[in-house]
């Protein structure tokens, strides 16, 4: 059986709240982040839209990338074989780097 969480948090008179710390954690969302709110049958849940498409293996890999970067190594230290499978990748998408981007971004 999961654990159960229980949080209170107070409505400003704005119509804001914090979200505790243990709900932002369990969705996995922080600062920036968005959360999703979904009334059904008189019941509402939160959930953390982004994790719906959540790949884990995506994650990872995107966490050593990440840690690449931090640490000043780039695309050039690479194996080859991974460099030619991320530039077929690019090709396939059609990637215009200089499309304006549309909706909500997160940088």
């Amino acid at each position: 059986m999961a654990a159960v969480i229980e949080e209170t948090s107070t409505i400003t008179a704005k119509g804001q709240t914090t979200i505790p710390k243990a709900v932002r954690q369990a969705l996995g969302v922080d600062y920036g982040g968005k959360i999703a709110y979904r009334i059904e049958e008189g019941r509402v849940t939160v959930h953390n839209p982004e994790a719906e498409h959540h790949d884990p293996a995506l994650a990872a890999f995107l966490g050593l990338i990440e840690k690449d970067i931090t640490a000043g190594r780039n695309v050039r230290d690479l194996p080859a074989g991974v460099v030619a499978a991320m530039r077929r990748a690019m090709k396939e998408l059609r990637v215009d780097l200089d499309e304006k981007l549309e909706g909500d971004v997160a940088l």
